[in-house]
């Protein structure tokens, strides 16, 4: 089998750095909040052009967490994509919020700045662009309606490690920038992590304190808080991984050129790239209406993919509470039934790539 992704090839290549980081941590008697937490931080904020990071478990406290510090919560609205992986929406629903899903824009995986007009209520408090599969969205636009209606932006940038907005990049262009260090993200922990970059010295303040019991001075503790704090062995880690993480950005880059060059034309759908994204290529994500037979074909032929997303956020068992029925968010939908993804990492090499062309296109001439 071609592996959609090879985590211990990947991380077989930082083995010497992530053994020394582990013994640096191990050394140093310190294992909670200590220097490696510290210098992680100083080191990701100056990374992603922005004043503070904070780290926390996971991606997904990071937008509960970002959502407390801005004071949403029961009775507020949070508008989130119709498509995306569930931990957008249930940061929102962990806060006591209801998530107003809209629509993507055409020929985009990410937020339609348009349906988000449409769809701001008396309630909406805040924002949640997605910048998914590794490609930014379109933040002009939404950071120009959120201020006209005094909106918070609460980025989700899981997938979108070194990624870059109209040659800036992503990390400070809301009110808080959400990140996970999950092991198969460009930038990845060997366990659970997440951070939060901000501009905002209060924000800061009260993310510090909301990740750690609510506590900022030990045993004092002035706010409902969680137990949410990126481990010290992590956060080595990822020093180490930080700062090859634009060598392997380009790995992914270089063989996502492959893919669109050598797929064009066939009767597959690419990915669009636009003019203000610098992408990353956390996924390289194709669509075609007879995605399972393909997907079937190309396992039989030894190439591992994987749909990201089968099921709609809105189609979970746990949103039937919002009573979204199947045609609610058509796009949505037919994405689910259309997208999968190539395999695609920095342990991928070209002749591999070239092989799974190779099988797509004798999958596709089997339909």
């Amino acid at each position: 089998m071609i592996p959609f992704l090879d985590l211990k090839a990947t991380n077989s290549r930082y083995r010497d750095l992530i053994s020394n980081a582990v013994e640096r941590v191990i050394a140093s008697g310190w294992y909670i909040l200590g220097e490696e937490v510290s210098s992680f931080e100083t080191e990701f904020a100056a990374y992603t052009g922005s004043k503070h990071c904070v780290g926390v478990a996971n991606g997904l406290d990071a937008l509960t967490l970002s959502l407390r510090a801005l004071d949403i919560g029961p009775g507020d609205e949070v508008i989130v994509p119709s498509h995306t992986y569930i931990a957008t929406w249930l940061a929102v629903s962990q806060t006591g919020a209801t998530p107003v899903p809209v629509e993507l824009g055409v020929d985009s995986y990410t937020i339609s700045a348009s349906g988000i007009e449409e769809a701001i209520s008396s309630r909406t408090k805040a924002i949640i662009p997605v910048h998914l599969y590794g490609q930014a969205c379109d933040l002009d636009n939404i950071l120009e309606i959120a201020n006209t209606h005094g909106l918070s932006i609460v980025e989700d940038a899981a997938q979108a490690h070194g990624a870059k907005y109209k040659k800036t990049v992503i990390g400070a262009h809301g009110d808080a920038v959400c990140w996970s260090f999950y092991p198969g993200k460009n930038l990845g922990a060997l366990g659970d992590g997440g951070a939060i970059t901000t501009n905002s010295d209060e924000l800061a303040k009260s993310l510090r304190s909301l990740r750690n019991y609510g506590s900022s001075v030990k045993y004092q503790h002035d706010m409902l808080g969680y137990n949410s704090r990126l481990d010290e062995i992590q956060a080595a880690i990822l020093r180490e991984k930080l700062v090859l993480l634009n060598e392997d950005n380009a790995i992914r880059a270089n063989l996502a050129a492959i893919y669109s060059e050598q797929l064009c034309g066939t009767e597959l759908r690419l990915p669009v790239q636009f003019d203000y994204s610098s992408d990353v290529w956390h996924l390289y994500v194709v669509r075609h209406p007879k995605r399972d037979v393909i997907v079937r074909l190309l396992n039989e032929r030894g190439v591992n993919t994987v749909i990201h997303y089968p099921t709609p956020c809105h189609l979970q068992g746990s949103y039937e509470y919002l009573d979204f029925g199947v045609g609610s968010f058509p796009h949505a939908e037919l994405l689910a039934n259309e997208v999968f993804s190539l395999p695609l990492g920095p342990a991928q090499t070209v002749q591999d790539t070239y092989e799974i062309v190779g099988h797509i296109k004798g999958a596709l001439a089997c339909l």
